[in-house]
């Protein structure tokens, strides 16, 4: 990989990995601040894109355009969709579609985005067997799950919504960003992976999880991709 790009929507959860990087070049633009300099011996770029799908997507054509990444990395955290994901444990992307995308009218299904033929977009799979090795040896403490990431401008917090996004799309886990990377990704024919620490379970207890669980979910995600840039 020449050059890798690593996005997260938060500053919390890219402030570890910027700490551990070293000739660091800061350049801005659309109000982003993006981070180039070595991590673990390799060229990176790290960004916070900013919480939703249109500041995922902007954050990820800029990577393709200003800086020629070979790869897209996103790291965060989650709400978890399955009673076996527990929060902690971390999702590696199998593909990743958007829950929020309705076109049904037009004989679409559920969830995909008209005349891009896809419904969902698939994540390398070369990345994702590389995120789960890594993790195993990393954060023995957890378990790790390959499966799908849907993303909406949304913060599920109800069992209700929770129990459609597992019934219409077989999610593994929900959050607001990596959908929308996967297809910007897709669209220029760049390989990804989405690596989801979970912070909550996406029901009525969210609220109440997400602050407490938030920073150990981190950590094991900066462990995970900080090992898995070694090996890249």
């Amino acid at each position: 990989m020449k050059l890798i790009g690593i996005i997260g929507a938060m500053e919390v959860e890219v402030e570890n990995l910027k700490a551990m990087m070293t000739d660091v070049r800061i350049q801005r633009k659309a109000s982003m601040e993006f981070n180039r300099g070595r991590l673990n011996g390799k060229e990176v770029v790290v960004v916070r894109s900013g919480i939703g799908k249109v500041n995922a997507g902007i954050c990820t054509q800029i990577l393709v355009d200003d800086f020629q990444v070979s790869c897209v990395i996103n790291t965060g955290i989650a709400g978890s969709l399955r009673n076996e994901i527990n929060i902690g444990d971390i999702v590696v992307s199998t593909d990743a579609l958007q829950h929020d995308v309705d076109a049904t009218i037009f004989g679409y299904p559920l969830g995909e985005i008209p005349q891009l033929g896809t419904l969902s977009f698939k994540a390398d799979e070369a990345l994702g067997e590389l995120a789960e090795q890594v993790c195993r040896e990393v954060n023995p403490d957890i378990q790790v799950y390959r499966g799908r990431v849907v993303s909406g401008d949304q913060f599920i917090s109800s069992k209700e919504v929770k129990q459609h996004l597992i019934d219409e799309f077989g999610g593994s886990c929900t959050e607001m960003e990596g959908a929308a990377i996967a297809q910007a990704t897709h669209l220029n024919g760049i390989p990804y992976v989405v690596i989801r620490a979970i912070s909550d379970k996406a029901d009525d207890s969210a609220s109440m999880d997400y602050p407490a669980f938030e920073k150990e979910a981190i950590r094991h995600c900066v462990n995970l991709v900080q090992e898995m840039v070694k090996r890249l």
